[in-house]
């Protein structure tokens, strides 16, 4: 499937992208140890000329382009994510397939770091025909915590900013398409694990102890009623138990269970209090079953909310590019992302682009996803595009 260019690339920034694509692709590293990619970005980006560059969060690198024509003085963040996932790839029709066992880009961020890496090259290309700056991250661990989005807020990297960016690869959209929606895009997603104490005792003599099994199966029963019975339907909730540990042998009445989970709303105004019910529930049934129940909870990636004035900018550029039918709006993502971080701090856009097509299928996140190279410089183009758009508005 052939995709329009608007030449806003120049052919050897174009090879650059997809040279890095496809060695981001072949030689994947997990969050916090892109140590190679991160090498691989400042070369790249030294080889254009763009040898001021700066690291944080271990592994990542931002670099500024400072535009040097007259105007107003806006400043654009762009977040490219750049870490991989723990998968064996499956897909053995890919020339750049991964060479790392047990390690693959499935969920787009070769993509998105390349993409990254095009919109640098041109816009240092184009900085004389533009006022402002444009911050581009090619930020790690957007997996995994230590989370890269949340160390660009906390040293501050976003400070005195306009507006930020960021964009994802989207499976149930065609390829070519590209979609974005005001409001809530992802949900929050905080981490908690659950203690439950009981007291040990001989399995035939079981009002001798206090099983901890029985607490841990009425929490997980009595936990999904916060999300059908307190929050609102339309706030998309979840309650999700990852893991559970617990138990010795098949004749002893269990005396300690630790599970861990996950809790997701697009509601800022509800993340916390949701945590808080959580934790209600376990200490209020570890209680009735004469156990107790320590609970721990750790703040992961708030919601991505959209800015709707940013949105609506965005599908004027793609209606303008390359034509209505290829908006398409989409619906809210269920999953988590960091880029929640930079859009507690600014107005944001988290765009997606679309790679479903023959062949390219599968869902993110699974062995045998893929997207299309002929995805990439087009998309790449859409976001130089934005963020011309942004600096002038």
């Amino acid at each position: 499937m052939k995709m329009p260019i608007d030449e806003l690339t120049s052919e050897a920034e174009r090879e650059a992208v997809v040279q890095m694509r496809h060695a981001m692709h072949r030689e994947p590293e997990l969050s916090n140890n892109e140590w190679n990619t991160q090498k691989r970005i400042i070369e790249t980006l030294a080889r254009f000329g763009l040898t001021k560059v700066n690291k944080f969060h271990k592994t990542g690198v931002y670099v500024d382009i400072e535009g040097a024509a007259g105007g107003p003085k806006r400043s654009i963040a762009l977040r490219g994510d750049i870490d991989a996932l723990p998968i064996q790839e499956e897909r053995d029709d890919l020339s750049y397939r991964s060479q790392v066992p047990g390690v693959m880009h499935a969920c787009g961020h070769d993509m998105h770091g390349s993409i990254a890496l095009g919109t640098s090259l041109a816009l240092h290309r184009m900085r004389e025909n533009f006022s402002g700056r444009v911050r581009v991250f090619f930020q790690p661990a957007e997996e995994a915590e230590p989370l890269g989005g949340r160390t660009v807020v906390e040293e501050n990297l976003l400070g005195g900013f306009d507006a930020a960016v960021g964009f994802h690869v989207r499976t149930d959209i065609p390829a070519g398409s590209y979609g974005a929606r005001a409001g809530a895009v992802t949900k929050s997603a905080d981490q908690f694990s659950v203690e439950f104490a009981g007291t040990m005792a001989h399995g035939a003599k079981p009002h001798l102890g206090v099983d901890a099994i029985a607490i841990t199966g009425a929490f997980i029963n009595e936990v999904q009623k916060v999300v059908s019975r307190e929050i609102p339907v339309d706030d998309g909730a979840i309650v999700t138990i990852g893991t559970i540990h617990g138990g010795e042998a098949t004749n002893i009445i269990c005396p300690l269970v630790t599970l861990t989970g996950t809790i997701r709303t697009r509601s800022a105004e509800r993340r916390m209090l949701l945590v808080e019910r959580v934790r209600e529930i376990a200490e209020g049934i570890a209680a009735v079953h004469r156990g107790r129940a320590n609970f721990s909870s750790h703040a992961g990636e708030p919601p991505v909310v959209n800015d709707g004035a940013m949105v609506a900018l965005f599908r004027q550029i793609i209606v303008q590019s390359v034509g209505e039918q290829m908006f398409v709006e989409g619906s809210a993502s269920s999953g988590s992302d960091d880029f929640g971080f930079y859009a507690g701090c600014l107005p944001s856009i988290y765009f997606w682009f679309g790679s479903k097509e023959p062949g390219n299928e599968s869902g993110v996140h699974t062995p045998t996803f893929g997207v299309s190279d002929t995805t990439l410089i087009p998309t790449t183009e859409v976001a130089i595009r934005y963020c011309l758009e942004l600096l002038r508005s």
